[in-house]
């Protein structure tokens, strides 16, 4: 078994902590300088040189710059996210394998690395790695393609803070061509907004059971469901509309899928809260240490959740809060997570995240013990890597009930309101004694006594359908347009 795909390309994601330490460590070695000596030059103890080099500890621009002159190197050689050598590839990769979601969720020993450790036993564990990495993937069924599609796309997200500046362009320009330039957008200014992009709306009672929405390009037409099943009839006109503007295609497969769908819906939210009305309001609560996601539904006239998302959005790249969402349902299954603020989410072996069950003590799950179960509930929650604030509420749709979670580290609680609850719990998820396994003492009641009978969702046991990755029924789509298309001129 070959480590190529383990450790042959650690640099293409550019320089990290851990690429650069090993480069200080190479530079150091190769001018036959102790770590003392370099602590010395670089006016940092040399305990504090071994942390840089063992990638602990993140340098600013100006550390790095202060680094290489101690080196008597350039900033290029230090920010090379090449490996310096073969060692220190297998290393680097090790660290990497060791931090990464296989590893704790099997709750494997870290191995110590020391320099009698042959090259051989760090190939071997790295090649034992990518074999269970590849077991695992190979194993997984068809929904799991979902999950590493969320798991790919939640990075991109944490990425760019969940903000997408090109969306807010285009939804800027939208609404400025039907002279909308703040506040709630009403069902009226989106019908307008149909209208400038050549579409009429149709409501129609037979809309096709795989489908949201169907656009009609040919004619211009746009249909619609007469029954929204409560949901707000203003979100598929304008994610209908988004995914026009956008150009989107027949999704090549579920992560594509997935990509036009965020796409569509971050547009659609923007046009539903402008980001200039939006941030205007939420850095004169942040002014006030007011702020509230309950505050931006009402002053948008949307949803809860819909609040939720868009708060993500605007809450790091406009009000420098980094934050987490979550929504899970009322077995405490998430089914959307984002996070940019270091909340640890819980996750399989292969880092899904989607699915799992988050730990009873967290806000997201004891929102649904409360008497109160519909209104807005805040708490504390001491983790294992710090305490966090958070705001939930429960929102009702046909699926079922949901929490709708925002949260963020305790520092920055104190521009939230909210932030003066005395409601706070502990939680040391994932050790399993935190919440899932039984107590003691009614294992010993109860083990071996009861049969509980498993409510199985049918739709973990379905492929996804064959032909696309929609699952949207072309035949009926068809079928639909052929009746309701005007005659041809």
């Amino acid at each position: 078994m070959s480590t190529s795909t383990t450790t042959g390309a650690e640099h293409e994601a550019g320089p990290t902590p851990l690429t650069i330490g090993r480069r200080i460590r190479a530079l150091r070695t190769a001018r036959g300088m102790t770590v003392q000596q370099l602590g010395e030059a670089f006016g940092r103890a040399a305990s504090q040189i071994s942390v840089i080099e063992n990638g602990h500890r993140e340098l600013r621009v100006s550390e790095l710059q202060a680094m290489a002159a101690a080196l008597g190197a350039s900033l290029d050689d230090l920010l090379d996210p090449a490996p310096p050598s073969r060692r220190d590839a297998l290393e680097i990769a090790l660290a990497r394998a060791q931090d990464g979601p296989l590893f704790e969720a099997l709750q494997i020993p870290r191995l110590q690395v020391r320099r009698s450790l042959p090259d051989a036993a760090l190939e071997t564990v790295l090649a034992m790695h990518a074999e269970l990495v590849r077991l695992h993937e190979r194993r997984a069924s068809t929904p799991e393609e979902a999950r590493r599609a969320n798991t790919e796309l939640r990075a991109t997200q944490r990425e760019q803070h969940n903000h997408y500046p090109e969306l807010e362009r285009v939804a800027a320009g939208l609404l400025g061509a039907i002279g909308h330039h703040g506040g709630p957008l009403s069902h009226s200014a989106a019908s307008s907004l149909a209208s400038h992009l050549g579409f009429t709306l149709h409501y129609v009672h037979d809309l096709p059971v795989t489908a949201r929405s169907v656009t009609d390009e040919r004619h211009g037409r746009l249909y619609l469901p007469i029954r929204s099943d409560g949901a707000d009839r203003r979100v598929v006109l304008l994610q209908a509309l988004a995914a026009h503007v956008l150009g989107h295609e027949e999704p090549r497969d579920y992560g594509d899928l997935l990509r036009q769908r965020v796409e569509a819906n971050y547009l659609a939210a923007a046009l539903m809260m402008p980001e200039r009305s939006a941030v205007d309001l939420l850095t004169a609560a942040k002014a006030v240490r007011d702020l509230s996601v309950e505050d931006l539904r009402d002053a948008f006239a949307v949803s809860y959740e819909s609040a939720a998302h868009r708060f993500t959005n605007l809450a790091t790249e406009h009000l420098d809060l980094p934050v987490h969402f979550l929504k899970v349902s009322s077995a405490g299954v998430v089914s959307k997570a984002y996070e940019n603020d270091g909340a640890k989410f819980p996750q399989d072996a292969l880092g899904n995240v989607e699915g799992q069950r988050v730990c009873r003590q967290w806000s997201a799950r004891q929102v649904f013990e409360r008497a109160d179960r519909y209104g807005i509930y805040h708490q504390y929650t001491d983790k294992p890597n710090g305490t966090y604030w958070c705001t939930s509420a429960v929102q009702t749709t046909g699926a079922g009930d949901h929490s709708v979670s925002v949260g963020t580290q305790y520092v920055h609680s104190k521009w939230f309101r909210g932030r003066d609850t005395t409601t706070r719990r502990a939680s040391t998820c994932p050790d399993p004694g935190c919440c899932r396994e039984p107590r003691h003492d009614l294992s010993e009641r109860w083990d071996g006594q009861v049969r509980p009978a498993a409510r199985i969702n049918s739709s973990l046991l379905a492929a996804t359908p064959s032909g696309n990755a929609t699952g949207i029924d072309r035949v009926a789509v068809y079928e639909f347009l052929d009746g309701q298309a005007p005659p041809e001129g």
